[in-house]
């Protein structure tokens, strides 16, 4: 499981697909989560500005990142 260490309070869905390269851009990581292919805590999420904060879970494509605060 990767994780991805947040610098403020919170990281957006999109940003965060992007940080993880699990999305190349911002257009392609808009695409899969409007696809409904990004769960966020085991739930399908299709907002691509969607907050997430620490102990957030996102999964897509087989893959697995967490939300970490420091």
């Amino acid at each position: 499981m990767a994780k991805i260490v947040l610098r403020e309070d919170f990281i957006k869905l999109g940003q965060a697909l992007k940080a993880a390269k699990l999305v190349g851009s911002g257009v392609e990581a808009k695409i899969v989560i409007l696809d409904g292919k990004v769960k966020v805590n085991g739930q399908v999420e299709l907002q691509r500005g969607k907050k997430l904060y620490d102990k957030d879970v996102v999964s897509f494509a087989g893959e697995t990142i967490e939300i970490v605060k420091e």
